[in-house]
Parts: C-alpha cells; structure tokens; sequence
C-alpha cells in the first residue's frame, strides 16, 4: 500500500513537471498570456517615458508610539525607464500636528499628507533613503500610510497613483513594520 502512495506522488510530480510545459500547438497561448502578465504590470506600477517603463517602488519600515511616527524608506526604479524627476505622496488616516519640522526636501499638503522629493532615478535605480517623523494630533492604535507617486508637473494621476499606490497599516505596538 506504502508503494503505491509513493508511485502516485511521483507519477503527479512527473505529470505536474511535464505538463508544465508548453506544447509547440500551445505556443501562442504562452506568448498571449506572457504579453498579458507584461501588460498588467505595465498598469501596475508603471510611468510610460518615451516608450520604456519606469516601475516606482518605496521599500522600509514605518513604526508608530503615541503621536509619534517613523517612517523611514528608499525609492526604487523597477523599471527600463529612466525618471527625470520624481515626487512621492504620504498619506496618513489621521491629521498631522500643525508646525512640524520636516526634512528639507519634503513639504506638508493639507493636514493628512506630505510631500517628498526623491529626484531622479535611473533604470533600474535606487534612490537615496528618505526618513520622517512626524506627530499626529491624536494618539491612535493604528494609523494607514499611503504611498503615491506625484507626476512631473506636481499633480497626482489618480488612475496612475491608483495603480501604483503601495498601503502599510501600522499599529501601535511599538514594532517597525517593513514595507
């Protein structure tokens, strides 16, 4: 009996392994639904520069005790694409406490968000790590960060900003939570 279970296990491992690969009639097939994976992660996570992709990406860690929030990241280019210039939205769910000192290259918006400037990144790049601290005006158990690149005029592309928007929920518990 012991056999037999062995033999099945690996005619379906054998059968699993063969029947992953695409037979020459299926060809197209793999190709349509390679260009269709590409193509939503075009949507996904991508800036159109003159014909290549740029694929923006924020990745650290972001921490709340009381009022106080760290957050702490590095832009990344995924992308084939080079980004001239380029400009990240925080969003917090809760308000920011007025007349906060913030680094010099990022700017308050509204009493929910702030501004960063991360510049240029090349293809495939990673930029200079970014890091903030800021009080909110209440101490909440848990407050919703959202990322969302800002286009070069200054403006955010909802339909883009949608696409790309990366969201880290963190709780007050006094532990980093890495994005």
């Amino acid at each position: 009996m012991r056999r037999m279970r062995v033999a099945a296990v690996c005619g379906a491992a054998v059968v699993t392994a063969v029947g992953g690969v695409a037979p020459a009639a299926g060809a197209l097939g793999a190709v349509r639904g390679a260009e269709a994976v590409r193509g939503a992660e075009a949507v996904r996570g991508a800036v159109a520069v003159r014909g290549a992709e740029a694929g923006l990406a924020y990745h650290g860690s972001a921490g709340i005790v009381g009022d106080r929030v760290d957050v702490r990241f590095t832009p990344h280019n995924h992308g084939a694409a080079a980004v001239p210039d380029s400009v990240v939205r925080i969003r917090w769910s809760q308000p920011l406490e007025e007349g906060q000192t913030l680094p010099a290259r990022c700017a308050p918006e509204g009493d929910r968000a702030v501004r960063c400037r991360v510049g240029r990144l090349g293809a495939h790049d990673t930029g200079e790590r970014i890091g903030l601290r800021v009080r909110l005006r209440e101490a909440p158990a848990e407050v919703l960060l959202e990322f969302d690149p800002v286009g070069s005029d200054g403006t955010v592309d909802e339909s883009r900003a949608a696409a790309e928007r990366q969201r880290v929920l963190v709780l007050d518990t006094g532990d980093a939570y890495y994005f």
